[in-house]
């Protein structure tokens, strides 16, 4: 045994050969939390237990894959054979094949994926004529998920009057109608969907003792890994199998619980002594993986959250230098900040690949600016967890009606598009091409003419496709009078598109894809807005067009290797690289809009506590003064987390000069006036509406080579020439390069 824990440090040790009772492991960041597990497993079976007489639960299948490589590579592949290791779901359903006779099921029960419980749940709003526009089939699915996850079956609801009154605000009355046909119908099937694994192993544990004894006998120690993120169904199950032999190891860190959005609840961590009175606390609190500047930030960072498990945290890597914490006039700048930086370190860390730095970000939508950048500067990246902005559904979706209204002939645009909120299935679209092709013409032709070319349709569904072809006609014509940006508005506002995701509960998945498609609106008023500020006057829908579809190309291309990494903090939990960037640092993103309650609010502060230990070496958080949401350009406020980290571990730059941390609240930026949406006349020349003429013609502007400039996405920088005949400046930015503009359209402070 000695061999095997020479390798641990004092803590890991005494957290390891501990086997007395239940006993909680919090597990800094970058402690070993793994080692530790590993190790456990491996003492376990030193002691003589046997393998298949241990139960380890994950949540990914990668933790339990590494867990158990980890396992093997200390006691060879014989000795830990039979053991069980990985996710709730997967070993909780081989107990529920085993017993499935028992719950009525055959032991080669289906198990229904999302895509599979979705169509069940509209095939029963179908049969029973409800109105998906309010039964929305995603909202049905989350509220039955919510259910089960709280052990909540069909027949307790009318025993808990709140569920329907929950209901009834949410205009879906028939709930526990629909709950109770979907249930039938999944037990009919001889099928379970993902979350009655946890649910009916919950009730065969509830209502069938003896079963319950054979697998308490059977597991005679149960470990369980990232125990903050466990919901009520899982901590019960645990609960039931090891209330009786008290010998449970949970390990986890409640500075990490950040996925309540998910059902995980830290009050499973928080509150373990109530369940098991009996245990004893272990804290891992040596982090191996960054340097100390980084842990000391991030410790008085989540000091600040009152419901937590005390703990210090420490590194005896080297000191390192403190965070960086830098501002940026907008969206744009921040990612020609974030651009350049790594670009400067990875010349000076000559043993950096572009695989050691991530770019972390509150929402997916903060992508779209980040990627544009990286490809300007032929910066290879990848997407973690997620697709390109241009890839993902939503904006596809939206992509489809705008390129219908450049180019009717485009199958692939017509067949996307109609399929979206006209009720048209592939049956009706089959027939439509199969009639394009007997009659050798479009299938844009067939589709606005049926009955000319014969298709055998009814009148219902001509009249769908006769809302449809109207629609795009509608857009067709107003893409000829219009810029890109005003046509994608109408676009949006009229295809229906982002009205169904409102209609929708209001998810995290559904909000990102609201929140994404805000932001291609963002895309589009850039691309406008630049154009016109450099005298291009190339603003229309297919410019727009053509340029995202470069985008999406790019983002097809070969998946090299070296590549630098942007994703969500949510995704980049259990990850760690050596030089990491957290942009986005503002009031309404970071902490989220959404955020309602103190709870809430201290996730929030936990996010930035994982985002900022994700880092090695370097740590560097951005914030923009000013942002382009919902439309319009937005003045940022600095998130107030940034007051939550301690000024010493931080060196604070605004307008690249260092200031005192206390000051940074004063020293927001204010950009002018957001500019009217540009209009495109009969003559496609460019004007502007009365509203913006002060703004958008600047002639009276004074300005000379040598002029010291703030622009409202540029940043600063310096005039270098001036052209007063043609009315143009070009100006060197301190971030953004160096830049021509059209001095009547420039939105620009002249300083001296």
């Amino acid at each position: 045994m000695e061999d095997l824990l020479k390798g641990l440090n004092e803590a890991q040790r005494a957290s390891v050969i501990y086997n007395e009772g239940p006993s909680l492991i919090i597990a800094g960041a970058g402690s070993g939390k793994t080692r530790v597990l590993t190790y456990k497993i491996a003492a376990l079976i030193k002691m003589g237990l046997y393998p298949s007489s241990i139960l380890a639960l994950t949540f990914t299948n990668k933790a339990a894959k590494e867990m158990k490589s980890r396992v093997m590579s200390l006691m060879g592949e014989n000795a830990v054979r039979g053991l069980w290791i990985g996710t709730f779901h997967s070993m909780f359903l081989r107990i529920l094949r085993a017993e499935a006779e028992t719950l009525g099921y055959t032991p080669d029960f289906t198990i229904y994926d999302t895509d599979n419980t979705k169509s069940l749940i509209k095939t029963i709003l179908k049969e029973k004529e409800l109105d998906v526009k309010v039964y929305a089939p995603n909202k049905v699915y989350a509220r039955i998920s919510q259910l089960k996850n709280n052990l909540i079956v069909p027949g307790m609801y009318q025993s808990l009057p709140h569920l329907y009154e929950e209901d009834k605000l949410e205009k879906m009355p028939r709930m526990q109608e629909l709950y109770t046909a979907y249930a039938n119908r999944c037990k009919s099937a001889n099928a379970m969907d993902f979350d009655d694994i946890l649910l009916k192993t919950n009730i065969l544990f509830r209502d069938y003792p003896q079963i319950l004894e054979k697998y308490r006998n059977k597991f005679k120690f149960v470990l369980v890994d990232e125990y903050q993120d466990t919901n009520f169904s899982q901590h019960l199950v645990v609960k039931k199998l090891t209330e009786i032999s008290r010998k449970l190891c949970v390990v986890g860190d409640d500075a990490q619980s950040i996925y309540s959005f998910r059902g995980a609840t830290i009050r499973n961590i928080l509150d373990f002594k109530k369940d098991f009175p009996d245990y004893k606390l272990f804290k891992l609190e040596q982090n191996y993986r960054s340097t100390q500047n980084i842990v000391a930030a991030a410790n008085s960072l989540i000091r600040k959250n009152s419901e937590q498990i005390p703990k210090d945290v420490f590194s005896k890597n080297e000191m390192g230098g403190k965070l960086k914490l830098i501002s940026a006039y907008s969206d744009k700048e921040e990612a020609c900040l974030v651009a350049n930086a790594i670009k400067e370190l990875k010349r000076i860390d000559t043993e950096s690949s572009y695989n050691d730095f991530a770019v972390l970000y509150r929402t997916n939508a903060q992508s779209r600016v980040l990627e544009e950048e990286m490809r300007r500067i032929l910066v290879p990246y990848r997407i973690y967890g997620s697709l390109s902005f241009y890839q993902r559904k939503e904006i596809q979706d939206i992509l489809s009606f705008l390129k219908m209204a450049v180019n009717q002939a485009d199958e692939v645009a017509l067949d996307r598009s109609l399929g979206l909120n006209f009720k048209i299935g592939e049956t009706t679209i089959k027939k439509l091409q199969q009639a394009a092709q007997n009659a050798q013409q479009s299938l844009w032709e067939v589709t606005n003419d049926p009955v000319k070319y014969g298709v055998p349709l009814n009148k219902g569904t001509i009249e769908k496709l006769k809302v449809y072809t109207d629609l795009i006609k509608r857009f067709v014509e107003f893409n000829a009078t219009h810029n890109a940006y005003e046509v994608v508005e109408k676009v949006i506002a009229e295809s229906g598109i982002l009205r169904q995701y409102q209609m929708e509960d209001q998810t995290p998945e559904i909000k990102s894809r609201i929140e994404n498609i805000q932001e291609l609106l963002s895309a589009v008023y850039s691309f406008v807005d630049a154009k016109l500020e450099v005298g291009d006057e190339s603003i229309f829908l297919t410019d727009f067009l053509s340029e995202a579809s470069l985008a999406t190309d790019q983002d097809e291309g070969e998946d090299d290797k070296d590549k630098i990494t942007l994703m969500t903090i949510h995704a980049s939990k259990g990850l760690e690289y050596k030089h990491v960037f957290i942009v986005g640092l503002e009031e309404n993103l970071f902490p989220s809009q959404y955020v309602k309650t103190p709870q809430a609010l201290e996730e929030e502060r936990r996010l930035l506590y994982v985002a900022i230990t994700r880092a090695e070496k370097t740590c560097t958080i951005l914030f923009s003064k000013s942002r382009f949401r919902n439309g319009q350009v937005e003045v940022s406020r600095p998130s107030r987390f940034l007051n939550d980290i301690g000024s010493s571990f931080m060196d604070v730059r605004v307008n690249n000069v260092a200031i005192n941390q206390n000051a940074l609240h004063k020293s927001s930026f204010s950009p002018r006036p957001i500019l009217s949406r540009p209009t495109m006349t009969s003559n496609s020349s460019v004007q502007s509406t009365s509203s913006a003429e002060i703004v958008m013609k600047q002639t009276d502007i004074q300005v000379h080579e040598g002029s010291d400039i703030i622009h409202e996405k540029f940043g600063q920088g310096k005039v270098i020439q001036y052209d007063s005949i043609g009315g143009k400046i070009t100006v060197v930015f301190e971030n953004s390069g160096t830049k021509n503009l059209l001095l009547k359209f420039a939105k620009i402070v002249v300083l001296n």
